[in-house]
């Protein structure tokens, strides 16, 4: 083949249509096809050609020898061989062979937009969804390696904080699962939310650099760059048919570059993708102020750029904080729907089929910035009349509430956006301005409406409600629970329904993926439940574990079950001992609350509890302990760097597990734990090995909660509040296997209204422990007067007085429950069985049907 046939190759960075691809195949020399299709042959699944793909990445990936090698070395070499597989796939996923053939079929497409995605370790689960554990087992034993250290080596992924994120990689996992066509995106931190270490009790935040070491798990596509514009001005001109257009000239530009994490499906080939943005300066540095030896000048744009993805949520308590918070927002989005946007082009579509071909969902408020972005790119850039524009915005956003608290809706000060992004300000206004104008023709003369569903708050300044643009500009607003979607539509959302009506409104309660959650994160019992039904199907259809219903009873069964649960609670000891030097005892029961540190879920009430429990015990004699069920109480989760009392709390934790846990009176009949730096891979030690779990926010805070779902299908039972998911987790699950207690969420307003105006006596059992705290039973008590301060003076806005007599009372029964072992294995199995709703992919499929319109059958 002479240099004049040989094709010239080039580079699409969204993949080609099918005709394009089938026009640039055509050109194709027929021998240059046939040396490609000759080398494109993938590694085989054997443990051979596994072995073989970990000692070829071992000397050339990693450059090591074979015998100069450590279990971390080991783990990337292993990851770097998995990941060749996800690859393998992804790009078939995309382009050529499975599933929906993404750009060739061009179906629609999802594109799920979260500023956290907690995806926890990745080497495991890729195994499983690949069925590929067993080969990789045997493959780096005889290489001298144990699969399970290796997996141990690997570091989270320091990309979210909490439930939001977890919520989004359990979608990512059901989304590739189901096979639907969909892209996540996020940012690429450099530093997570932060470690966390305790001490003397406190919490200290310390940089958690998660990339220490080169992530096998992401694909750098450093040639993938967009342009984010900030600060500058904007101007008028007018077009070649006398319209007024506006230009914004940025003051400040920053390259969004491209890194993808695959994301397998579970017994399917299909994997799709989230693709992270870091920022980069246009230029490294400037060479002028180098030469000239002003070398921190000369590196200053860089510095600026690579700290909009720094950090995960800096602290905005300052404004310099605020700014860098809505600086990494809109570079996010801007880089996210440009990317959107160029995949939809090649297309050649007009874009009156935008909303046909895209759906985006805002995960919170946090991609809200996406709205007045897309109308910038669509009038400004694109030309479009703006009716015409608005229309396609409308058609293409759906919005996930997750709160019902008012003030954990997102606003942004006028004067900020006006400063650091003037165009956006001012479509904001235009879209506020219209949408007012449809309210007065419908509601003409209602002021009170008008201010009520403004988009901008008369406050001083002037601020943009985040949550109140996302609702106006989507199709569709979901709450995650059904209690969580009725009070939003009772309180936070209520003037919206009036005006928009209530079939923009719709729940879509929450749901957790079971393979990462039971099958990864508990073998033996999803080896065991697979056993007693026959497969595996169960991961991938979860209302099939209703066929151990019918087991419950059974004597042998029960006690696999709860040899398994044994096993679990050891595994954690060990994890307790090793991360705190706290021995427990397994036999105990296990009462567990893990989640982030926070008023609304009232982890200062489980403390007092556990202090009246203390308490009790101490003035017993030896026959009365004898009677006592032992119980560790498990703690695990993060306050907010600038949340005062959510470190109080932290700090009250660990104060009074010093003083119960060297008591030699108690011994083993309570211990208290804290369980420092929670995070995925901790949570999948923890969890299967509860016994009871603990989701006790005040009723009405709590939009859902995943975690007690978490907890239940791994066979735990729930002490909490009628809030939340709780709710639908008991009508689930039965009444036997709950236990329930508190105020209801239609009671909290006047129950609050009363704490405040009425000087109501405080529950006497809650003063007790009070006391005990004042008079420094659990050291200095003038460090914990803040805390006492919020159910004294600040009138207990979460109601622990309220409900902390119903709590002990729930917590007794608890203990009762208990005792009776056989009765308690009954629970446990039933608990696991009913929980075949709380799959995300229903949850996905959901979406997909009623939001998204994706059908994939």
């Amino acid at each position: 083949m002479s240099e004049d046939q040989q094709k010239h190759h080039k580079r699409s960075f969204t993949g080609f249509t099918k005709e394009k691809l089938e026009e640039e195949l055509a050109q194709v020399p027929s021998e240059q096809k046939a040396a490609w299709e000759k080398y494109t042959v993938p590694e085989g699944n054997d443990v051979d050609s596994i072995a073989r793909s970990i000692v070829h990445h071992t000397t050339t990936t990693l450059a090591r020898t074979p015998y100069n090698m450590d279990d971390f070395g080991g783990y990337q070499a292993t990851a770097h061989s998995v990941r060749d597989k996800l690859i393998q796939d992804w790009n078939e996923t995309q382009q050529v062979r499975y599933g929906w053939y993404h750009t060739i079929k061009d179906p629609k497409r999802v594109y799920y937009l979260s500023l956290e995605f907690l995806l926890g370790r990745a080497m495991d689960n890729a195994l499983l969804a690949r069925g590929l554990k067993e080969p990789y087992t045997e493959a780096t034993k005889q290489l001298g390696f144990k699969i399970e250290d290796l997996l141990e080596e690997e570091r989270d992924a320091a990309l979210g904080n909490g439930g939001l994120g977890r919520l989004a990689a359990c979608y990512m996992d059901s989304l590739a699962t189901l096979d639907y066509p969909a892209w996540g995106y996020g940012l690429r931190y450099t530093y997570g939310i932060f470690q966390q270490k305790i001490v003397d009790g406190y919490q200290n935040e310390v940089p958690d650099y998660w990339l220490t070491y080169d992530n096998p798990w992401e694909l750098p596509r450093l040639d993938i760059s967009i342009e984010v514009p900030f600060y500058g001005h904007v101007s008028k001109y007018s077009d070649e048919n006398g319209r007024t257009r506006h230009k914004w000239e940025a003051g400040e530009i920053v390259q969004a570059v491209a890194y993808d994490v695959p994301i397998p499906g579970f017994d399917t080939n299909n994997t799709i993708n989230i693709r992270f943005w870091s920022s980069k300066p246009r230029k490294e540095f400037d060479l002028a102020y180098f030469n000239s030896g002003d070398y921190n000048r000369a590196v200053e744009d860089q510095k600026k750029a690579e700290n909009i993805t720094s950090v995960l949520y800096p602290n905005d308590n300052h404004m310099v904080g605020k700014e860098l918070r809505l600086k990494q927002q809109y570079f996010w989005v801007c880089a996210s729907l440009h990317d959107i946007l160029r995949r939809f082009k090649k297309t050649d579509r007009p874009w009156s089929e935008f909303p046909d071909q895209v759906a985006i969902q805002l995960n919170d408020t946090h991609p809200t910035l996406a709205v007045p972005e897309l109308m910038r790119v669509l009038v400004d850039l694109e030309g479009l009349e703006w009716d015409e524009a608005w229309n396609i915005t409308t058609r293409t956003f759906g919005f996930t509430n997750h709160t019902v608290l008012p003030e954990a809706l997102e606003k942004w000060s006028v004067p900020m956006l006006e400063h650091l992004l003037p165009r956006h300000l001012q479509i904001i206004f235009d879209i506020n301005l219209y949408f007012l104008q449809t309210v007065e023709k419908s509601f003409p003369n209602d002021r009170d409406l008008l201010a009520t569903v403004s988009i901008i708050e008369e406050s001083q300044p002037q601020s943009v409600r985040m949550a109140f643009l996302a609702v106006i500009a989507s199709h569709k607003v979901n709450g995650v629970a059904a209690l969580h979607s009725q009070i939003i539509k009772d309180t936070i959302f209520a003037p919206f329904i009036k005006v928009l009506g209530p079939d923009r409104f719709t729940n879509k309660t929450n749901g957790i993926t079971p393979r990462r959650w039971l099958h990864q994160a508990n073998p033996d019992l999803s080896n065991l439940i697979a056993k007693k039904l026959g497969s595996f199907k169960f991961l991938k259809e979860l209302s099939l574990l209703d066929g151990l219903s019918k087991y419950a009873n059974d004597a042998a069964f029960q006690k696999e079950w709860m040899d398994i649960k044994y096993k679990n609670k050891v595994r954690l000891t060990n994890l307790i001992k090793e991360r705190t030097g706290i021995e427990v005892n397994p036999n105990a029961l296990f009462d567990i609350q893990v989640k982030r540190i926070h008023e609304y879920k009232r982890q200062f009430m489980n403390i007092l509890g556990v202090i009246h429990r203390y308490a009790k015990l101490k003035k017993m004699n030896a026959a009365q302990r004898k009677e006592v069920v032992p119980r560790v109480v498990i703690f695990g989760g993060k306050a907010a760097p600038g949340y005062y009392i959510a470190k109080l709390v932290i700090k009250l934790i660990n104060s009074v597990g010093e003083k119960v846990n060297n008591d030699k009176d108690i011994g083993d009949l309570l211990k208290v734990v804290f369980i420092p730096d929670y995070n995925v891979s901790v949570a999948e030690v923890i969890i299967p090995a509860n016994d009871i779990s603990q989701h006790i926010s005040t009723a009405g805070t709590e939009a859902s909660g995943t975690s007690n779902m978490k907890f239940v299908l791994n066979g735990g039972l729930i002490l909490g509040t009628v809030d939340g998911a709780n709710i639908e987790i008991y009508e689930e699950i039965g009444d036997d296997q709950i236990f329930l207690f508190g105020a209801r969420s239609e009671q909290v307003e006047d129950l609050r209204h009363v704490q405040r105006y009425r000087n109501v006596p405080m529950n006497p059992e809650l003063q007790a422990v009070i006391h005990l705290i004042e008079n420094g039973t659990f050291g200095e008590p003038h460090i914990f007067q803040p805390l006492i301060n919020t159910i004294t003076v600040g009138k207990d806005y979460y109601l622990i007085s309220v409900d902390f007599g119903s709590y002990l009372e729930s917590n007794d029964l608890v203990d009762e429950a208990f005792k009776d072992k056989k009765a308690w294995a009954q629970k446990s199995i039933l608990c696991t069985a009913r929980m075949g709703k709380f799959s995300s992919d229903r949850a996905i499929k959901e979406y997909a049907e009623d939001i998204w319109n994706i059908d994939v059958s």
